[in-house]
């Protein structure tokens, strides 16, 4: 009996296409890890004509992964894509899945450690980033320049081997709170009996948001926490500590970090738990943290008060939750923009001008140079000032920090936020301290930790970006003038220091260290060489508690 052939899939064409456009997201992040914290650039010609110190025709960059004694090539620099291995004398590429077992197979051999959770989350990412894809062909992104930026991140971290993944849930539960879906939602708002109120500082925000019965708080609630958490939270529902009340009257917009939500209404932030590990953690307000927030809260706020120029900072100004589940409901609520900004000035997250989205200001700057000096002085001297007069340590990175442009396209102010990530010298913290006592950093770790986030995770970005943008832009004799600029040992030092450290969430992930335990691998200094080389020296790592 003949066979019929199988009906044709006029559908197929766009589904291979979306996944090699998956493939190729999810890939650059994970190359970037395996190349900073494991790779060895390769020496010497080992590979054919070109190939000498790892530059091969076309752009082509070659290492060689120890743990396995395998050669790997990418193509590009910023986003390394179309990886190699070489086999039996030939270049073969390889897809997602394939990448995924060859730095599974080196991490097992380089550590000497198994790990069955980190290659799953990588493959999450990968798929997450596909039904991304999927769900923005059907979305109209925000009118609004500010949103489109917070909500523009497919590739997102770009050193972190699984930035997209979602905690392994099906696609359904969790994109119609993705931001990188341009999502848009109301909040669930719940009552909260009275006598199980536990809140801190200025809340008053909250009781704005609705109309909550005699006897309860206002408590808003993510909707998608709250379906992570159903079980646990049904004998409070079921006894009357927690009514439902509705929902808000108007949308909330998911900001990059996922839990945290933008009301342009009310120009109000607001940031939740939610117990997914996004990145290195899993995304709860933990009660430690918590405790300590208004004091951290009230040292920066100290700091930008003394500060001279126009540089803002969003105060997670008080904190509410329930006694029964403090760290499942608790919800920070921090400031909004329009009080800070200046006049007339639009905010653009800064992971957004690196990672490119319609109206980038990065990109179409008309003079690169006089853009990156502008951008420099608003972003660096209050992290340098805070930490220097105040003992205060900004987690400037790329998605703590935003940065206002005038009607040119010229920036004009930084605005900076994330209590729960800045860390206090013993000065801060002592000054700073009430009835729970803050955690300090030694000034040697809280200087590791600002250079990581300042200048590894965010001026090296930054400046990468711009000089791809722009060619023939070199961005670092700029930075060496606005490090001059200010009387800082450390600042001094650092221009002609040989490394940077850069921290390893790769290795981080695969041993299963604790997300708040920073190791970092020493970086050549671009200040140096006045480029930003992709290898690391082979020198040891180091270590370092933030």
């Amino acid at each position: 009996m003949d066979l019929m052939p199988p009906p044709a899939d006029d559908d197929a064409p766009r589904r291979a296409d979306l996944a090699g456009r998956a493939d190729a997201y999810a890939a650059v992040p994970l190359l970037n890890c395996l190349l900073r914290e494991v790779a060895q650039p390769v020496p010497d010609d080992l590979t054919g004509p070109g190939a000498r110190r790892g530059h091969g025709p076309g752009g082509l960059r070659t290492y060689r992964l120890p743990g396995t004694d395998r050669l790997l090539r990418v193509r590009g620099t910023r986003r390394p894509a179309a990886p190699e291995v070489r086999t039996a004398g030939a270049w073969h590429r390889i897809d997602h899945t394939e990448l995924v077992k060859l730095v599974a197979e080196e991490l097992r051999r380089h550590t000497g450690l198994t790990n069955h959770e980190l290659p799953a989350e990588m493959i999450d990412s990968r798929d997450a980033v596909a039904a991304l894809l999927a769900a923005r062909a059907r979305a109209t992104p925000p009118d609004d320049p500010y949103l489109r930026s917070e909500q523009s991140l497919l590739t997102g971290h770009t050193h972190h081997p699984a930035p997209k993944a979602r905690g392994g849930g099906p696609a359904p539960c969790w994109l119609p709170y993705a931001p990188e879906a341009h999502a848009r939602f109301p909040l669930t708002l719940l009552g909260l009996r009275e006598d199980t109120v536990v809140e801190e500082g200025d809340t008053r925000a909250l009781d704005r948001l609705g109309t909550a019965p005699p006897g309860y708080r206002l408590l808003p609630a993510h909707p998608w926490q709250l379906d992570l958490a159903a079980r646990d939270l049904a004998p409070a529902f079921a006894d009357g500590r927690l009514v439902r009340l509705g929902e808000t009257a108007f949308p909330v917009w998911p900001t990059a970090a996922v839990r945290t939500l933008y009301a342009p209404g009310r120009d109000l932030f607001l940031k939740f738990s939610l117990d997914v590990r996004i990145t290195n953690d899993i995304r709860r307000l933990w009660r430690h943290d918590l405790l300590k927030l208004r004091g951290t809260d009230t040292a920066v706020r100290s700091a930008f008060a003394a500060l001279d120029g126009t540089a803002a900072w969003l105060s997670d100004r008080g904190h509410r939750t329930a006694d029964f589940a403090h760290e499942q409901l608790a919800v920070v609520v921090r400031d909004g923009l329009r009080a800070h900004l200046l006049p007339g000035a639009t905010p653009y997250l800064a992971a957004a001008l690196v990672e490119g989205f319609a109206g980038n200001p990065l990109a179409a700057a008309a003079d690169p140079a006089a853009w990156w000096e502008a951008y420099l002085a608003r972003v660096v001297p209050p992290v340098l000032t805070a930490f220097a007069g105040h003992g205060v340590v900004l987690e400037a990175h790329l998605q703590n920090t935003l940065v206002a442009v005038d009607a040119g396209g010229t920036p004009v102010q930084a605005l900076f936020r994330d209590a729960e990530g800045v860390k206090l010298l013993p000065e801060a913290a002592g000054a700073a301290a009430g009835a729970t006592p803050l955690p300090a950093v030694s000034r040697e770790a809280g200087w590791e930790r600002l250079v990581y986030c300042l200048v590894v995770n965010h001026l090296i970005e930054i400046a990468a970006a711009l000089a791809e943008h722009h060619p023939g832009l070199d961005p670092w004799p700029a930075v060496h003038r606005e490090l001059a600029r200010h009387d800082l040992p450390e600042a001094a030092a650092l221009r002609t220091a040989p490394t940077l450290p850069g921290k390893t969430n790769l290795l981080l992930r695969w041993t299963g260290a604790d997300g708040a335990d920073a190791r970092y691998r020493p970086l050549p200094n671009p200040l140096l060489a006045g480029g930003v080389p992709r290898g690391r020296p082979d020198t040891g790592g180091r270590r370092g508690r933030t």
